[in-house]
């Protein structure tokens, strides 16, 4: 009964925001980021192995991607691996990668969506970086929402790296540091970032019931709108997405003011 319930719920829910969208009484966010959290709380509490976790968790980002197509959404950015993971237990570790390379192939295979690997490629093992780069060019020219797969992703080492090319293209200029200094400004980062050309998101959603953003998308996020979900990232419901969309749809966005 529970479940019949939730879905006929999640039916009002989509209907509802549908006809708001239609009518120009709510927005879709154009760009959602995803800090998809709790995979190895989920298996602890199912009783199963870690990699298990992590397996359902990979499982899921196809449906969520139905879901944000189905509501307009254009660009998704889904945390897969922080700077972090790399303290990880070495068998877990393999475990993750492995899981993760096949998950973004996966993506690729479709041939929906295009793949946008975003993160400190140079970190990871030479094979899995030279994959992703493979799967970035084959869904190039895909037709739907563009994918940003965070992969080796840490957002202090995302603004270091985007300061770092910056001072190289000075460099190679001819550009002084005096000159630089008195010419540095926001924009001129901005197009360091690895998200460069893109819109920052306006929404943020991250599973498992923390709070906190832990160096997701630092420099993007200013003025994006959060959504904290309980519900650990392999037992993300359509449901819970849609009220995030939901909630984002009444929020009258300020962008600091």
């Amino acid at each position: 009964m529970r479940d019949v319930a939730y879905s006929v719920y999640e039916r009002r829910l989509a209907a509802r925001l549908h006809t708001d969208v239609q009518r120009g009484k709510k927005k879709v966010p154009r760009h959602i980021g995803v800090i998809m959290d709790g995979n190895r709380r989920w298996a602890k509490q199912m009783g199963e192995q870690i990699a298990t976790g992590h397996q359902r968790g990979a499982d899921k980002i196809h449906e969520v991607l139905d879901w944000a197509e189905e509501a307009g959404v254009e660009t998704v950015t889904l945390w897969l691996f922080s700077t972090d993971n790399f303290n990880r237990p070495a068998d877990e570790l393999t475990d993750l990668l492995r899981i993760i390379e096949g998950s973004v192939r996966s993506l690729a295979d479709t041939g929906r969506w295009r793949v946008h690997p975003l993160g400190a490629l140079d970190l990871m093992p030479a094979d899995f970086a030279r994959h992703l780069k493979e799967i970035e060019e084959q869904t190039r020219d895909n037709p739907g929402i563009h994918v940003n797969v965070a992969i080796g992703y840490g957002g202090r080492r995302e603004i270091a790296d985007a300061v770092r090319s910056l001072l190289a293209d000075a460099a190679a200029r001819g550009t002084s540091i005096e000159d630089l200094v008195q010419m540095l400004d926001v924009e001129h980062i901005t197009e360091h970032l690895y998200t460069q050309g893109q819109q920052d998101p306006d929404l943020i959603i991250r599973t498992s019931g923390e709070q906190r953003l832990s160096g997701f998308m630092l420099w993007q996020s200013a003025h994006s709108e959060f959504y904290f979900c309980e519900a650990y990232w392999p037992a993300f419901r359509k449901v819970d997405f849609l009220r995030a969309l939901r909630d984002y749809a009444n929020r009258h966005r300020r962008y600091g003011t």
